[in-house]
């Protein structure tokens, strides 16, 4: 096949247009433009460049370019350490601004911490811990500046759930805290080695659609749970369904302890009371920030005070002081479990990563800097792979505190390190002072914290918008609440997967016409001044051709063919000599697309009918000509744009005889 035949140019080539006159009456004449051929490469330059864009589509690399080699070791140490990077413009004035932050959101992450340690059916000291050394980690490695470090309901409630199933945290504690210890290992290796290996698009399955549905199936499970604490029930079911905690809850009302619900449900609503009044003026933000950490001081003065009369209200007890102690000898890599602890590990690895990198991203944009997917990701992978080492558990961005810490007015990562030493002081000093703290409190916290995660207007968006995307919320949604949190997540990400497949084997086509007095050609349906151009049949495929497609889009063509020809019978139009294909928006093609391309340009040309393809991309114009495809299609039948086709071939059709 010659190079210019179809009228398809090498890149190399000087020439840049072919000119032929056009008599077409739809709009005025224009000059008739080749089809470049995209510039030669090997295919390792394909491969290379390929890759580039799937792994490397920041071009992370940028800074080294053209830098000496001293220049380029400090910059590789800043992109590892972040640190490096702010720490030596780090003032006084910043500092301020970062104790004031931290010690607010310590007041937040104590009883947080605690909550949500009872929460993943833990020992409350290891939440303590866990708001101990991963924020020490991530002030070291992580990118953002208002991210609050520390353990969150999703993540715990996923975590409690699931090695629930396998080990009774009541008849086995031990083996149940190794287990959750193995599986913040894997969350934290599966969080790295995503980073490292630049697979972040991973989890994009979960799309907001799906979360949004999840986390609001989560936040009524975890509420509803949290009535054994409410009520003061003992004996309650530890499975995470609608059905059996409602059960479980009216089956016990004869443990009910009026006493506990009375103090539960006044301090729930003096919680939830401080949320509204800082979510109407967000200047009072210290409002609620404080709220848990008061709850906490006052319900423990109320049953110290009151301890001979409070026989009825369940208490904390004995919490030891310390520091985090090691727990790498508590890793278990073999035995029965392991299963259960790697699968719980990659479930509560994706969720708390997806949340801590969504809670960044949308800090950084209000204060107009990026944060690095990839480097949040090997930073919390970084940090639940040494805080399975010291006795903590999956921890990540929690939306809560980062919230606190932003409005407070935090202005780096160092808010952390004031938030973690604050922590140590309690570890230290002030555990026995929690003896007292009542367990009904840790409920009302509970509740407050995660009642912020049923997002009704999303829901309502998502209807309005898109009903696909509403289904896979309602599958999310009712999944967690009737059947399991990870089957419910599971069913989830099977819907929006199925949404993927539906776009890609069911792609839309469209039948366009021209504006008049343009050489612009819209869709019929769109647009009302659009009209039929005379012997044309103008259809756009709106997705690359694949094998998964190629069939369905073949069969598509030939019914909007047959629909044509019946309108153009029914309104005595002219008769339909001519299919323009417009392949703008068609990005790729692979060899079942090249065949059916090839297959329906036969069964056309059966039919006394010309096939034309206009304006394909680069890749698909070179894989139409490799395949030799384009010598079947003759000089008029590609084309840059679908007027230069209209208006060529009317005028060959008018300078026949």
């Amino acid at each position: 096949m010659g190079v210019n035949s179809n009228r398809v140019e090498d890149f190399s080539s000087h020439e840049t247009s072919i000119r032929i006159p056009s008599t077409n009456t739809i709009s005025p004449p224009m000059e008739i433009h080749s089809v470049c051929l995209p510039p030669k490469k090997t295919t390792l330059q394909k491969l290379k460049h390929r890759l580039s864009e799937i792994f490397f589509p920041d071009d992370p690399l940028y800074r080294f370019k053209n830098q000496q080699w001293c220049k380029k070791l400090i910059l590789a140490l800043q992109f590892l350490f972040p640190i490096l990077q702010w720490g030596p413009d780090y003032n006084l004035k910043l500092f301020r601004s970062d104790i004031i932050s931290g010690l607010t959101i310590a007041s937040l992450a104590i009883p947080q911490g605690i909550s949500y340690a009872k929460l993943a059916n833990l020992p409350p000291i290891v939440g303590l811990y866990s708001s101990f050394v991963p924020p020490l980690i991530y002030s070291i490695l992580g990118s953002s500046r208002h991210l609050g470090v520390g353990p969150v309901s999703i993540a715990s409630l996923v975590m409690g759930s699931m090695l629930g199933e396998a080990v009774s945290y009541s008849q086995d504690p031990i083996l149940y805290l190794e287990l959750a210890f193995t599986a913040t290992f894997f969350a934290g290796l599966f969080q790295a080695s995503l980073g490292l290996l630049r697979l972040g698009f991973i989890i994009d399955f979960l799309s907001k659609a799906t979360l949004v549905g999840f986390m609001a199936g989560a936040a009524v499970i975890v509420s509803l749970q949290q009535l054994k604490g409410l009520l003061g029930i003992v004996h309650f079911t530890s499975k995470m369904q609608f059905i059996p905690v409602m059960s479980s809850v009216f089956n016990q009302r004869d443990e009910w302890s009026w006493k506990t619900v009375v103090m539960g449900f006044s301090f729930l609503v003096f919680l939830l009371t401080t949320r509204q009044i800082s979510m109407r003026k967000p200047k009072l933000f210290w409002v609620s920030a404080a709220a848990p950490l008061t709850s906490v001081i006052l319900s423990t003065l109320i049953v110290f005070c009151l301890k001979s009369k409070a026989h009825g209200i369940s208490i904390i007890g004995h919490l030891p002081k310390g520091l985090n102690p090691p727990s790498s000898n508590m890793l278990s890599f073999n035995g029965p479990f392991l299963a259960v602890a790697i699968k719980t590990g990659l479930v509560t690895g994706i969720l708390s990563l997806t949340e801590g990198i969504a809670v960044g991203r949308t800090f950084a944009a209000l204060k107009n800097y990026q944060v690095d997917g990839n480097k949040e990701m090997m930073a919390i992978g970084f940090m639940n792979i040494a805080g399975s080492c010291t006795s903590c558990y999956v921890t990540t961005g929690s939306f809560s505190r980062s919230a606190v810490n932003y409005n407070a007015g935090a202005q780096s990562a160092v808010s952390n390190v004031v938030m973690a030493s604050a922590v140590l002081v309690t570890l230290l000093f002030l555990m026995p002072l929690f003896y007292y703290t009542p367990n009904v409190i840790l409920a009302a916290i509970i509740i407050t914290a995660v009642i912020g995660l049923i997002d009704y207007q999303a829901a309502f968006r998502l209807w309005k918008v898109d009903k696909l995307d509403f289904l896979a919320c309602s599958c999310s949604f009712f999944g967690v609440l009737f059947i399991s949190v990870p089957l419910g997540l599971a069913i989830a990400v099977g819907v929006s997967v199925f949404k993927i497949l539906l776009h890609v084997t069911r792609p839309n086509t469209v039948a366009m016409g021209n504006i008049p007095g343009t050489h612009i050609y819209q869709s019929l349906n769109r647009y009302r001044e659009a009209l039929r151009v005379s012997s044309f049949l103008i259809l756009a495929v709106e997705s690359p051709i694949y094998f998964a497609n190629s069939t369905y889009l073949q069969e598509r063509i030939l019914r909007w063919i047959r629909e044509e020809e019946e309108w153009i019978e029914a309104n005595n139009e002219s008769t339909l000599k001519c299919i323009i294909l417009d392949m703008t928006a068609v990005t790729a093609i692979d060899t079942s697309g090249i065949d059916m391309v090839c297959e329906l340009r036969k069964i056309l040309e059966k039919q006394s009918l010309q096939l034309v393809l206009a304006n394909p991309v680069g890749s698909v114009t070179e894989k139409l000509h490799q395949s030799k495809v384009l010598e079947s299609f003759g000089l008029n039948g590609l084309y840059l744009t679908v007027g230069e086709a209209v208006a060529d071939i009317s005028a060959l059709w008018k300078a026949q005889p």
